[in-house]
């Protein structure tokens, strides 16, 4: 297939674990929304998430990891951030970027952006935690690791994290 992603979930924790990166794996169901995942996720410890997938009018791409309980107002969105009248990109852009189906839209997912087309912007909310959780490419499961360990996972592949403050539609750094 020409579009394979570089990533799944078996191979991004066979990487987190070959750089000993501590996360738990928990298996479940398939959640594809936030209420699912409420519903479901039992004894998880560590903030949860929702993560959006957005394209602009000029087929510039965003990814935003909040909170779970955070509303997201795109038009505020969009304009505090001077992005261009935004809206979610569709399944067929989610799977050539990121190599994910709806409802498995996760951080991880910018492993397979081959050729560095999305901003990723986060949540400080997240950022302030000790533990994060998020779908390891699909969404029958979610992946608990260090908040610290994410970012630093990220940081070393060059993945670019602008973190922002949902409250107030502002950058922090």
């Amino acid at each position: 297939m020409k579009n394979e992603p570089l990533f799944n979930k078996s191979s991004l924790l066979k990487l987190l674990a070959a750089e000993n990166i501590s996360s738990s794996l928990h298996e479940h169901k398939a959640f594809y929304t936030v209420k699912d995942a409420e519903m479901n996720r039992s004894e998880m410890s560590g903030i949860h998430t929702k993560n959006i997938f957005l394209k602009n009018k000029k087929n510039q791409f965003f990814l935003f990891s909040c909170y779970d309980k955070q509303s997201i107002d795109l038009k505020k969105l969009s304009k505090s951030f001077s992005l261009g009248n935004i809206s979610f990109a569709n399944e067929e852009r989610l799977l050539e970027i990121l190599g994910v189906l709806p409802g498995s839209v996760s951080p991880f997912g910018l492993l397979n952006d081959k050729n560095n087309l999305v901003k990723f912007f986060i949540d400080k909310k997240i950022l302030e935690n000790n533990e994060v959780n998020f779908h390891p490419l699909e969404n029958t499961s979610t992946v608990t690791l260090a908040v610290k360990d994410f970012v630093e996972f990220l940081i070393k592949r060059n993945i670019t994290i602008y973190s922002i403050d949902y409250e107030t539609y502002s950058f922090i750094c």
